[in-house]
């Protein structure tokens, strides 16, 4: 998956600063304010907060391309500024769950499976992905022939995931209800109010309205592949009451994705003049 994403090409990104400014303060600053909100308002046990956190706070970084082109948004520009938004959800999530949740629930966290699972499953792919990338635009034959193959990876395996992460789930779904229950209500209101917030975030840095359906949809479209791993290095039995709540998140979005598609387009309309 980091294959296809541009690291090299961060400058294009930048290039558009309005859709810039315009992504990552609604990603980082509006959505984290909404997502206070929203626990305050729906109140869970500390797991169960640290894993809606972990879901609601990271932007997605993969299918939201998919679904920006679906949605008739600019999904060129959410493709180039994805090393931007994984960048900066790596670096502020800690920061957020630490205001978020505070230094008792922090405690959970074991520091070394975490970190283990962070190096493998984030940096180690990362770096690798930035070396393929970087062999590549030398016109070296394997890093292309690497960069070539990966190419029609990620979609298949994406959906080979969510059917793999959503199985393995199932039954502790069907066991752990009462939780299930209590998130629903956070991640209904949050697809609900989440394409709003881009949109806001999109007027106030005044981006095109290609930009602000794509703004909207990355604002609503969460990160749970790349954080479900981490969530399952947490210690027994924490890790898997929070990796239902992410993957419960996962159902609810997907199902939201389907209504974005076509009613973000209507409710970012092409300005005629």
């Amino acid at each position: 998956m980091f294959c296809q994403i541009p690291f090299l090409e961060l400058k294009q990104a930048l290039k558009k600063r309005s859709f810039f400014k315009a992504l990552l303060f609604g990603n980082f600053v509006l959505i984290p304010l909404i997502v206070w909100i929203l626990t305050n308002v729906f109140p869970t046990t500390p797991i169960i907060t640290l894993g809606v956190l972990l879901v609601l706070l990271t932007p997605c970084i993969d299918y939201v391309i998919i679904f920006s082109h679906l949605g008739k948004g600019d999904s060129k520009a959410v493709l180039a500024s994805t090393p931007l938004l994984f960048i900066f959800q790596m670096l502020l999530l800690p920061l957020y769950l630490w205001i978020f949740i505070g230094k008792e629930t922090i405690a959970i966290i074991e520091i070394a499976p975490f970190a283990k699972a962070f190096l493998y499953l984030i940096v180690i792919p990362f770096s690798l992905s930035i070396v393929t990338q970087i062999l590549s635009k030398s016109n070296k034959k394997t890093g292309k022939a690497i960069l070539d193959f990966s190419g029609w990876l990620p979609v298949p395996l994406m959906a080979l995931t969510f059917f793999v992460v959503i199985a393995s789930q199932i039954r502790d779904l069907y066991d752990n209800i009462e939780p299930i229950l209590k998130v629903i209500p956070i991640y209904v209101a949050f697809a609900i109010i989440a394409p709003f917030i881009g949109k806001l975030s999109a007027k106030i840095f005044k981006v095109d309205f290609y930009g602000s359906r794509a703004i909207s949809f990355s604002t609503s479209t969460r990160n749970s592949l790349v954080v479900l791993p981490l969530a399952l290095s947490l210690p027994a039995p924490e890790n898997q009451l929070v990796a239902i709540v992410i993957v419960t998140q996962t159902i609810v979005e997907i199902f939201f994705e389907l209504i974005y598609i076509k009613a973000i387009p209507i409710l970012t309309k092409e300005n005629k003049n």
